[in-house]
């Protein structure tokens, strides 16, 4: 499979950024190290370039029919300038995609996808559209920065007219940033505050230079996405083709807060069933006590030695420094403070489960 550039991969290799594929494009891990680059964006403020992520522009008076049938959540609460988390329920019980839709107007929808699931997604829903939906696969012509940490607004701030304060937790402007148009979203994965800023690929290399001149007295660095990972597990969110796949439901995923039965969807009657019965499994955070790392496809397993789940995503916390994790587990084991066992190296390290977020 060809491996993608990302229209800034010039400026990454010049940084010393750690070039690795992933999901079809060769993308920055790391410049320095990740537990570092965690640091910077707790406590000061990060760029990530995260362009290889799907755009879809849905356009006309049918948009929202196709995306109300097609996602979970109800995007009809919606107004102009609100974004909204949720997934696209696959026909089987599973999830395609977990994805973000903003809302111009009535008429014109954004939705934001996975990098790996962009032909995926694009297939599923045009295959679901029984309207006719203008739809445009914008994923190429748009650089995706992702300006995170508490001081991205104090960075941001010099370079536009527009109040960044007032751009609230999901919700987002068209304005001018660095003097060019873009799209200003506060719609974060990993919850230390900040912005993503859509711009058009032609601007990108001159407002990812501007931002950096405007951070320059914050001490701001170009992150990867070692450290993005460590940052969105310690707030215990999602990350596709870990936590939630094909194979999961959105009830077992917790994720029942964005799974709106007040309306219809795709495969909307099995899932109330399974609401209704209950689901068998459930996705949980645990905290390792012994000393060890939890790493994705290490076994679970009960006090007596049984198999009951596996880890989905696990990592030595960079700010609270144990380990933390995610995993399936059965229902009976799926409470708070009980114990149950990570199976590394064959050995079993105790560990007990806890509600996510991990870092308050």
């Amino acid at each position: 499979m060809d491996v993608k550039q990302i229209p800034l991969n010039a400026i990454h290799e010049k940084l010393g950024g750690k070039m690795v594929p992933f999901a079809g494009y060769n993308m920055p891990v790391r410049y320095s190290s990740d537990k570092e680059e965690h640091i910077t964006v707790r406590e000061g403020v990060g760029v990530f370039d995260v362009s290889h992520m799907g755009e879809f522009m849905l356009r006309g008076p049918h948009a929202l029919d196709l995306i109300q049938w097609v996602t979970s959540n109800d995007a009809s609460k919606l107004e102009n300038g609100q974004a909204q988390y949720s997934c696209l329920p696959n026909d089987k019980g599973g999830i395609v995609d977990d994805l973000l839709i903003y809302r111009f107007s009535e008429e014109k929808y954004m939705l934001v996808v996975n990098a790996s699931n962009i032909e995926k997604d694009w297939n599923w829903i045009k295959s679901q559209d029984k309207w006719g939906v203008e739809i445009e696969n914008v994923s190429d012509d748009i650089v995706l920065l992702a300006v995170q940490g508490p001081k991205a607004v104090e960075a941001l701030q010099k370079l536009t007219e527009v109040d960044l304060g007032a751009i609230t937790f999901y919700t987002f402007k068209t304005a001018i940033l660095a003097g060019v148009e873009m799209i200003i979203s506060a719609t974060g994965y990993t919850g230390s505050g900040g912005f993503e800023l859509y711009i058009t690929k032609a601007y990108a290399e001159e407002v990812w230079h501007k931002i950096f001149e405007a951070g320059d007295e914050f001490g701001i660095k170009p992150i990867g996405l070692g450290a993005r990972d460590t940052l969105r597990l310690e707030k215990g969110f999602c990350l596709y083709g870990n936590d939630i796949t094909d194979e999961t439901s959105p009830l077992e995923a917790g994720l029942g807060w964005v799974t709106k039965f007040t309306k219809d969807f795709v495969n909307a009657e099995s899932l109330k069933t399974q609401k209704e019965e209950g689901v068998s499994r459930k996705l949980v955070g645990f905290e390792m006590i012994d000393r060890g790392i939890p790493r994705q496809g290490y076994e679970l397993a009960d006090l007596d030695g049984n198999i009951i789940g596996e880890v989905t995503s696990g990592t030595i916390s960079p700010s609270l420094n144990i380990g933390i994790g995610m995993g399936y587990v059965t229902i009976e084991n799926s409470k708070s403070d009980t114990e149950i066992n990570v199976v590394i190296r064959g050995k079993n390290l105790k560990a007990k489960v806890v509600r996510p977020p991990f870092l308050k």
